[in-house]
Parts: C-alpha cells; sequence; structure tokens
C-alpha cells in the first residue's frame, strides 16, 4: 500500500507548493495592480514585468521556479528512504506544474507553467534544464518573444532527454508538460500568427478606472488635439 501512498502524497505536496502563486503574492506584498487585471492576464514573470517593475519581476520568476525545483529536489535527497525513485520525483514535479496551472489558493486561475516547468526539468535532470534554458534564451533573445521561446523549449525539452538520456518516466512528463503548455499558450500562438503578439518588457498600458471614460459632447471617441470650445463665461466664474 505504501507503494502508492507515498508517491501520491508526494505528488499532493508538489501540488500545494506549485498552488502558491507568486505573481500575485509578490504583487500584493510589493503594493502593485494584481497581474490577472492587465496586459495578457496572465499571473507569470513576464506580464509582471510589463507593469513596469523588473524586481517584482524577477522575484515572480525565481520563486515560480524554485517552486518547481524543491519538491523535485526534496525527493532525489531524501526520497530514498521511503521508496521513492526517479518516477515519483517526476510525478511530484508534474504536481508542482499542475498546481502552478490551477492553483488550489488562487480559485484555480494560475499561469502557464513556464518558470516552474523550468524549475522542475532542472532538478529532473541539470543538464537537460541548462539545454532548455539555453534553447529559451536563444529564441527570446533573436525573436524578443518570451511565448515563442518558452514554445520551442518545451517541445525540445522531451526530445533532449529521449535523444541522449533514453526513454523512461521524465520523458513522459515531460511531454505532458510540453503539451499543456502549448494548450495554455493558444492565444499567444494566435497572436504570433497575427503579428500581435508582445514583445519582452513591453509595458501594459494601464488600465482606466471605471466610469471614468467621458464622451466628448460632439460625439463618441476622445478629444482631438487642436479642438476648442468657444462656450459664452458665466457671470463671476
Amino acid at each position: 500500500m505504501q507503494d502508492t501512498l507515498f508517491p501520491l502524497l508526494a505528488a499532493l505536496g508538489g501540488y500545494l507548493i506549485g498552488s502558491l502563486s507568486f505573481a500575485v503574492i509578490v504583487s500584493r506584498a510589493m503594493g502593485l495592480s494584481d497581474p490577472r487585471s492587465y496586459g495578457s492576464g496572465n499571473p507569470g514573470a513576464t506580464n509582471v514585468l510589463r507593469s513596469g517593475n523588473k524586481a517584482a519581476a524577477i522575484l515572480t520568476l525565481v520563486f515560480d521556479a524554485l517552486k518547481g525545483y524543491v519538491p523535485v529536489l526534496l525527493v532525489g535527497l531524501f526520497g530514498a528512504r521511503w521508496g521513492l525513485g526517479e518516477g515519483t520525483a517526476a510525478l511530484v514535479g508534474l504536481g508542482a506544474f499542475l498546481g502552478h496551472l490551477w492553483p488550489l489558493f488562487f480559485r484555480f486561475e494560475g499561469g502557464k507553467g513556464v518558470a516552474t516547468a523550468a524549475g522542475v526539468i532542472l532538478a529532473l535532470n541539470p543538464l537537460l534544464g541548462l539545454a532548455t534554458l539555453a534553447t529559451w534564451l536563444i529564441i527570446a533573445y533573436f525573436s524578443r518573444y518570451s511565448s515563442l521561446a518558452a514554445l520551442t523549449a518545451a517541445c525540445f525539452a522531451p526530445f533532449y532527454e529521449m535523444l541522449i538520456w533514453g526513454t523512461g518516466p521524465i520523458v513522459g512528463v515531460l511531454l505532458l508538460m510540453a503539451l499543456l503548455l502549448v494548450w495554455r499558450h493558444e492565444a499567444n500562438i494566435k497572436k504570433l500568427l497575427n503579428g500581435t503578439e508582445s514583445k519582452i518588457g513591453q509595458k501594459a498600458a494601464a488600465a482606466a478606472p471605471a466610469g471614468s471614460s467621458k464622451k466628448h459632447p460632439h460625439g463618441q471617441g476622445p478629444k482631438p488635439a487642436g479642438h476648442s470650445h468657444h462656450h459664452s463665461k458665466k457671470k463671476g466664474s
């Protein structure tokens, strides 16, 4: 029974850790707007960067990666005494990834999982993690599209693992994470094809306060530059 119970409990622990949405947590702690309310609406480091606060984006990136890295690392360091091996480590990594996508503590409204997936991969196989990270950096540097870099790196990761280290439970988890990443990036893929995808570092326009928009007296839309009104002044005004 414990052969099934312990891996499931470990995976549940990974999911709970993954459910910590650090984009929201960091933004709240730093007095910033909820990242789900601007830009792409995605609670992730790239969208937090659109707030203009680089420190918040970096912290989000680091903690989102750590919540994928740490649970898998703990299984690798201490799992043997409980009979937990590579298969459980991969399962825990998948749990953390799913927690980021559907976080229990944030109404199951999560991000796309790029940083968390990177943390999982680094913990499962450091060399594979470095190869995947290098792929992301190369694509991101030349294209300036975070989504394109993430999709490319995610799709290459399982093939790197299979071609260099062979098949195993890690390959299955990597394939599933890659498929979920592609699915979560559906809107980004459409924008990339249409040429409307936001580039890395592009600041999001601030949302107008509710009820602040006013109609122009002579019709819809903003007041054109250079336009003036000639109204008679009231006495004493």
